[in-house]
Protein backbone atom coordinates (compact mmCIF):
# COMPACT_ATOMS: atom_id res chain seq x y z
CA UNK A 1 0.00 0.00 0.00
CA UNK A 2 1.42 3.33 -0.74
CA UNK A 3 2.12 5.88 1.68
CA UNK A 4 -1.15 8.39 2.35
CA UNK A 5 -3.39 5.98 0.56
CA UNK A 6 -6.04 4.54 2.77
CA UNK A 7 -7.52 0.47 2.42
CA UNK A 8 -11.12 0.63 2.05
CA UNK A 9 -13.16 0.18 4.89
CA UNK A 10 -14.58 -3.44 5.57
CA UNK A 11 -16.90 -4.08 8.44
CA UNK A 12 -16.54 -7.56 9.90
CA UNK A 13 -18.84 -10.16 11.87
CA UNK A 14 -17.12 -12.27 14.23
CA UNK A 15 -17.67 -15.82 15.57
CA UNK A 16 -15.90 -18.09 17.90
CA UNK A 17 -16.10 -21.81 17.96
CA UNK A 18 -15.01 -24.03 20.68
CA UNK A 19 -14.10 -27.53 19.59
CA UNK A 20 -11.78 -30.36 20.41
CA UNK A 21 -8.24 -30.10 19.28
CA UNK A 22 -7.76 -32.73 16.87
CA UNK A 23 -10.33 -31.46 14.81
CA UNK A 24 -9.65 -28.10 14.73
CA UNK A 25 -7.55 -28.33 11.21
CA UNK A 26 -11.07 -29.80 10.03
CA UNK A 27 -13.11 -26.91 11.40
CA UNK A 28 -11.16 -23.80 10.46
CA UNK A 29 -10.84 -26.03 6.71
CA UNK A 30 -14.54 -26.02 6.66
CA UNK A 31 -15.48 -22.37 7.84
CA UNK A 32 -13.10 -20.84 4.94
CA UNK A 33 -15.74 -22.20 3.10
CA UNK A 34 -18.15 -20.60 4.07
CA UNK A 35 -16.10 -16.85 4.15
CA UNK A 36 -15.07 -16.97 7.88
CA UNK A 37 -10.74 -16.69 8.45
CA UNK A 38 -8.80 -16.76 11.33
CA UNK A 39 -8.73 -13.56 13.25
CA UNK A 40 -4.87 -12.53 12.97
CA UNK A 41 -5.31 -10.20 15.45
CA UNK A 42 -6.23 -12.48 18.45
CA UNK A 43 -4.55 -15.72 19.52
CA UNK A 44 -6.35 -18.97 18.96
CA UNK A 45 -7.18 -19.95 23.50
CA UNK A 46 -6.17 -23.66 23.89
CA UNK A 47 -7.21 -25.51 27.45
CA UNK A 48 -8.21 -29.22 28.44
CA UNK A 49 -7.46 -30.57 25.01
CA UNK A 50 -10.29 -27.75 23.36
CA UNK A 51 -9.48 -25.21 20.99
CA UNK A 52 -11.50 -21.79 20.63
CA UNK A 53 -11.20 -20.57 17.50
CA UNK A 54 -12.06 -16.47 16.35
CA UNK A 55 -12.78 -16.04 13.44
CA UNK A 56 -13.90 -13.02 11.28
CA UNK A 57 -15.70 -12.58 7.76
CA UNK A 58 -16.86 -9.53 5.54
CA UNK A 59 -20.10 -8.28 6.47
CA UNK A 60 -21.24 -7.99 2.91
CA UNK A 61 -20.29 -10.89 1.70
CA UNK A 62 -21.56 -12.08 -1.39
CA UNK A 63 -24.57 -15.10 -1.24
CA UNK A 64 -24.32 -14.32 3.02
CA UNK A 65 -27.61 -16.12 3.29
CA UNK A 66 -27.07 -19.23 1.64
CA UNK A 67 -23.32 -19.11 3.24
CA UNK A 68 -25.26 -19.40 6.42
CA UNK A 69 -27.45 -22.19 5.37
CA UNK A 70 -24.76 -24.23 4.48
CA UNK A 71 -22.84 -23.30 7.47
CA UNK A 72 -25.67 -24.32 9.76
CA UNK A 73 -26.07 -27.67 7.64
CA UNK A 74 -22.12 -28.47 8.33
CA UNK A 75 -22.15 -27.53 12.06
CA UNK A 76 -25.09 -29.84 12.26
CA UNK A 77 -23.49 -32.54 10.58
CA UNK A 78 -20.49 -31.96 12.94
CA UNK A 79 -22.81 -32.18 15.87
CA UNK A 80 -24.13 -35.33 14.95
CA UNK A 81 -20.64 -36.87 14.20
CA UNK A 82 -19.02 -35.60 17.73
CA UNK A 83 -22.46 -37.82 19.25
CA UNK A 84 -21.69 -40.97 16.96
CA UNK A 85 -18.36 -40.64 18.05
CA UNK A 86 -19.27 -40.77 21.62
CA UNK A 87 -21.64 -43.57 21.43
CA UNK A 88 -18.67 -46.13 20.34
CA UNK A 89 -18.01 -46.02 23.88
CA UNK A 90 -21.07 -45.06 26.06
CA UNK A 91 -22.51 -48.35 25.10
CA UNK A 92 -20.04 -50.13 26.53
CA UNK A 93 -19.52 -48.00 29.19
CA UNK A 94 -23.28 -48.96 30.56
CA UNK A 95 -22.60 -52.78 29.91
CA UNK A 96 -19.07 -52.87 31.81
CA UNK A 97 -20.08 -50.65 34.54
CA UNK A 98 -24.00 -53.18 35.17
CA UNK A 99 -21.52 -56.17 35.24
CA UNK A 100 -19.04 -54.44 38.02
CA UNK A 101 -22.01 -53.38 40.27
CA UNK A 102 -23.90 -56.64 39.83
CA UNK A 103 -19.96 -58.29 40.54
CA UNK A 104 -19.49 -56.14 43.68
CA UNK A 105 -23.38 -57.30 44.83
CA UNK A 106 -21.78 -60.90 44.75
CA UNK A 107 -18.73 -60.18 46.29
CA UNK A 108 -20.44 -58.47 48.90
CA UNK A 109 -22.88 -61.44 49.71
CA UNK A 110 -19.36 -63.29 49.89
CA UNK A 111 -17.97 -60.89 52.72
CA UNK A 112 -21.48 -61.28 54.78
CA UNK A 113 -20.97 -64.91 54.31
CA UNK A 114 -17.36 -65.16 55.99
CA UNK A 115 -18.18 -62.48 58.51
CA UNK A 116 -21.83 -63.94 59.71
CA UNK A 117 -21.51 -65.50 62.73
CA UNK A 118 -20.62 -68.51 62.53
CA UNK A 119 -19.20 -68.21 58.96
CA UNK A 120 -20.91 -70.15 56.09
CA UNK A 121 -17.32 -70.71 53.89
CA UNK A 122 -19.40 -72.26 51.23
CA UNK A 123 -21.75 -69.56 50.60
CA UNK A 124 -18.96 -67.31 50.74
CA UNK A 125 -16.78 -69.29 47.95
CA UNK A 126 -19.88 -69.65 45.78
CA UNK A 127 -20.14 -66.24 45.97
CA UNK A 128 -16.82 -65.03 45.39
CA UNK A 129 -16.34 -66.67 41.97
CA UNK A 130 -19.23 -64.84 40.33
CA UNK A 131 -17.75 -61.65 42.22
CA UNK A 132 -14.27 -61.95 40.44
CA UNK A 133 -15.62 -62.68 37.13
CA UNK A 134 -17.98 -59.84 37.95
CA UNK A 135 -14.88 -57.65 38.24
CA UNK A 136 -12.70 -59.23 35.45
CA UNK A 137 -15.32 -59.49 32.29
CA UNK A 138 -15.95 -55.72 31.94
CA UNK A 139 -12.70 -54.91 30.38
CA UNK A 140 -13.51 -57.32 28.01
CA UNK A 141 -17.27 -56.69 27.42
CA UNK A 142 -16.04 -53.37 27.46
CA UNK A 143 -13.62 -53.75 24.28
CA UNK A 144 -15.99 -55.84 22.59
CA UNK A 145 -18.74 -53.54 22.75
CA UNK A 146 -16.42 -50.62 21.47
CA UNK A 147 -15.33 -52.66 18.38
CA UNK A 148 -18.89 -53.94 17.74
CA UNK A 149 -20.19 -50.44 18.24
CA UNK A 150 -17.55 -48.95 15.81
CA UNK A 151 -18.02 -51.46 12.77
CA UNK A 152 -21.86 -50.70 13.12
CA UNK A 153 -21.47 -47.03 13.54
CA UNK A 154 -18.32 -46.32 11.29
CA UNK A 155 -20.40 -46.39 7.88
CA UNK A 156 -22.68 -43.84 9.04
CA UNK A 157 -19.78 -41.30 10.24
CA UNK A 158 -18.16 -41.79 6.99
CA UNK A 159 -21.62 -40.95 5.08
CA UNK A 160 -21.84 -37.94 7.42
CA UNK A 161 -18.16 -36.81 6.40
CA UNK A 162 -18.90 -37.00 2.97
CA UNK A 163 -21.86 -34.65 3.40
CA UNK A 164 -19.74 -32.20 5.40
CA UNK A 165 -17.58 -32.42 2.60
CA UNK A 166 -20.45 -31.51 -0.18
CA UNK A 167 -21.58 -29.22 1.88
CA UNK A 168 -18.06 -27.14 2.20
CA UNK A 169 -18.21 -27.89 -1.78
CA UNK A 170 -21.29 -26.21 -2.24
CA UNK A 171 -19.99 -22.83 -0.11
CA UNK A 172 -16.37 -22.30 -1.45
CA UNK A 173 -18.44 -22.35 -5.48
CA UNK A 174 -20.11 -19.59 -3.75
CA UNK A 175 -17.57 -17.57 -2.57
Amino acid sequence: MELGKKSPYVGYEYKEVTVKSDQASLYMDCYENFGWELDENIQTVSQFHMVTLRMKRDRKIVNKMELTRLQRNFEACANEIDKLEQSKSSVATLWSLVVGIIGTAFMAGSVFAVTHEPPIYWLCVLLAFPGFLGWIFPYFIYSLKVTAQTKKIQPIIEAKQDEIYEICKKGHDLL
